[in-house]
């Protein structure tokens, strides 16, 4: 299918979605029929093989995109201060995947505060074109509004570059009442919702509330604004996350019918919504 966005979640497979995604020949090429972007956190905890990434590339269309993440070595471990070698390496191993990548998702810890903002530059500026990333901060200097978050803005508008923005609200207004739940939010940062306008493609990263019909009213707002940013002629990038990773497509499909209540002519995701019948014994 067609969507005038791209809409995707943390991962390609899990055991529940075996039911509800249309047949194919592996878990990813079956997610593609479906959503059309994905978040590629398993390049943050390793490195796949040049191989992996051209089976992957042979599994997805043409309009699908990956946002790979940056390995964890290089922007936690050394805050985007080590060799280049090591991200030419990385770079060299996922471009079988180069016609089909989003911006690079460059996810920075708590730890990277303003001091580091200089290595945020070099690291973006030696990016190879026409590679880019987005870039998601947590440090809570750059949600003060202060010189720390002008200077962050500043420099992600002189070159382009969107700021990731992360939707965890409806995770924590949730009751810990769940080993899911509490996990996420230990996991998850609670950080204010800022915007950067940009002309790159937003990113939005959305945490959910574990009762799906309770992200309604948290959905709402992002409702109008990605129905806006469509209507302008932007595409932008929307990820949805669950306290339970199997719970995704279901929010994903949510989160979908109630953007298509405003702009109609957007299509419902081809899942099956019937769940499988338990067995008797």
């Amino acid at each position: 299918m067609t969507l005038p966005y791209f809409l995707g979640c943390p991962q390609w497979q899990h055991p529940s979605w075996n039911a509800r995604l249309p047949a194919g020949a592996s878990p990813l090429e079956r997610y593609s029929r479906v959503l059309n972007c994905v978040e590629g956190n398993t390049t943050f905890y390793a490195t796949p093989t040049r191989e992996q990434c051209r089976q992957w590339r042979a599994q997805v269309p043409d309009d699908f995109r990956f946002l790979l993440k940056f390995p964890r070595q290089v922007s936690h471990d050394q805050l985007l201060a080590g060799p280049r070698a090591e991200v030419r390496a990385f770079l060299d191993i996922v471009a079988p995947l180069e016609d089909v990548l989003g911006p690079f998702l460059l996810q920075l810890p708590a730890s990277f505060g303003p001091e580091y903002l200089g290595n945020l530059w070099r690291f973006v500026d030696a990016l190879p074109a026409p590679l880019t990333c987005a870039v998601e901060v947590r440090h809570r200097a750059f949600f003060s509004k202060g010189d720390a978050e002008r200077a962050l803005n500043r420099g992600l508008r002189e070159r382009n570059i969107a700021r990731v923005c992360l939707d965890s609200r409806a995770l924590f207004s949730a009751a810990p009442d769940s080993e899911a739940t509490r996990d996420a939010q230990r996991k998850k940062p609670q950080v204010p919702v800022h915007l950067l306008p940009v002309e790159a493609p937003p990113v939005i990263r959305y945490i959910g509330h574990p009762e799906l019909e309770s992200n309604r009213r948290f959905l709402a707002p992002w409702v109008d604004r990605v129905g806006t940013w469509i209507e302008q002629g932007q595409r932008p990038f929307v990820f949805m996350h669950m306290p339970e990773k199997g719970d995704a497509l279901s929010i994903a499909s949510l989160w979908n019918q109630l953007l298509g209540e405003r702009l109609p002519q957007l299509q419902p995701l081809e899942l099956d919504e019937q769940k499988p019948q338990m067995g008797l014994f």
